[in-house]
């Protein structure tokens, strides 16, 4: 219902066949984003650190397909995306690497593959494994975080600046942001990223909140 409801808000489509939606997160309760995609009829790309979540959802068989590869997700995004085709693929990987990629496309082709985009990163518990930075590897970072807490925290908060930069840059060329009320744009706000909202006053965000803006 969320990815339907900001579908029918933001992008004025009833029909979400061949839109992407770009997301993170496989774990608990953010397993069903890969069957909400496809429910959807849209192409959802979800990226998982943890490649036993990634495991456990494509055996349920909520998950259609897992990748390593960036250049692959690219390719079937564009394969899935012209052919209007339901997808859901697991990028096993950084969300902040798959965002910045996007980036990358729109800077050197000039295509804005994305219309949609949340996050389900568990960042309400984000210095004690509920969010990964990007600038380590999965087992790297628990190790660090183990051994090195205060180091583990200011790359969480460096790969928050990152990860928000990525979103801006393709939000203002039209992709749909929102929040999944899992802390991510507070804890953004507190690394300093830009998330406040012009004009307006720090309790704001730039994006909306599904709960208020999408199932209100």
């Amino acid at each position: 219902l969320t990815v339907l409801n900001a579908g029918r808000r933001y992008l004025k489509a009833e029909d979400l066949s061949g839109k992407v939606f770009v997301t993170s997160g496989l774990g608990g309760m953010s397993g069903a984003q890969a069957k909400a995609a496809v429910i959807a009829g849209c192409v959802g790309i979800i990226a998982e650190v943890d490649e036993a979540a990634l495991l456990k959802r494509h055996k349920q068989g909520w998950l259609m397909e897992i990748s390593n590869s960036l250049d692959h997700c690219i390719a079937r995004l564009r394969d899935a995306r012209k052919n209007k085709i339901a997808l859901s693929l697991g990028y096993h990987g950084n969300v902040v690497d798959l965002w910045e990629r996007l980036v990358y496309e729109l800077d050197t082709t000039g295509e804005l593959l994305v219309d949609l985009g949340s996050d389900q990163t568990s960042c309400h518990n984000p210095f004690s494994g509920g969010y990964y930075p990007v600038q380590l590897g999965f087992e790297e970072a628990k190790q660090l975080l183990s051994t090195n807490p205060g180091k583990f925290r200011t790359l969480v908060q460096e790969s928050l600046k990152r990860h928000v930069a990525a979103i801006n840059r393709l939000a203002d060329k039209g992709m749909f942001f929102w929040d999944y009320g899992n802390a991510f744009l507070l804890e953004a706000q507190r690394a300093g990223a830009d998330v406040e909202k012009r004009g307006a006053n720090k309790t704001e965000f730039r994006y909306p909140s599904y709960v208020q803006h999408i199932m209100g």
